[in-house]
């Protein structure tokens, strides 16, 4: 496979309620266009979203999707039919399975200057699951798995998508084989030897990386 690197720059700026967002991956199952990057395995979407001052997403529903949010910047207020009150701030993240129950929320901006998200969704493997909620503090230097592999113990992991967040220190290096879809949440690095920065999403059948300064990843990869 030829590299393909999407920038998240050259994309419309869109949004609703409080939010404005570049989607950088909407699969053809959920209703994307020509235009847009299909997801791998169950990855399905990928939006890097900054909240407005006081902004937020306003209460709406889900069902039978895996809604992963990665809070970048800043804080998210999170209320709703499942961990109504919970709060979380950079470098932690949150995973929530809607399964055949489905949930209702809201995610909200309680400060004065705007925030950063990047929120993914995964199509479940089995349909009819029980609503779970899942929360993560991520680890410096090195990945944190939020979401996938087979033999999870808890059922919001249970998936053969993996999803992991890094938060590499500069010179550190990651090495993947098999197809991955990489996007550079923060800082600047080599893919493969090429050059990448802030906003580029990453499809290859193999990953060689190293980071030139501090970094924030996303790896979604996937489990035979």
């Amino acid at each position: 496979m030829t590299m393909q690197i999407l920038q998240r720059n050259t994309l419309p700026l869109g949004g609703f309620a409080g939010i404005k967002e570049h989607r950088l991956l909407v699969d053809h199952r959920i209703g994307g266009k020509d235009n847009t990057w299909d997801g791998l395995g169950n990855f399905v979407y990928l939006a890097d979203a900054r909240y407005q001052p006081n902004g937020e997403s306003k209460m709406h529903s889900h069902k039978e999707i895996d809604v992963i949010s990665v809070i970048v910047d800043g804080r998210v207020d999170h209320e709703g039919s499942m961990k109504h009150g919970q709060s979380l701030i950079a470098n932690q993240a949150q995973a929530q399975r809607a399964g055949g129950e489905g949930f209702s929320h809201n995610e909200i901006n309680p400060d004065n200057k705007k925030n950063r998200m990047l929120q993914l969704w995964v199509l479940p493997e089995k349909k009819g699951e029980p609503a779970s909620y899942k929360f993560y503090d991520l680890k410096k230097n090195q990945l944190t798995r939020i979401y996938g592999g087979s033999k999870a113990q808890d059922v919001t992991l249970d998936s053969h998508t993996i999803i992991e967040v890094g938060l590499l220190a500069a010179k550190q290096t990651l090495s993947r084989t098999g197809d991955i879809l990489f996007y550079l949440i923060k800082g600047n690095g080599h893919i493969n030897g090429k050059n990448i920065q802030e906003g580029d999403l990453v499809r290859d059948d193999s990953l060689e990386f190293e980071a030139v300064d501090d970094s924030q990843l996303v790896l979604i990869t996937t489990e035979t």
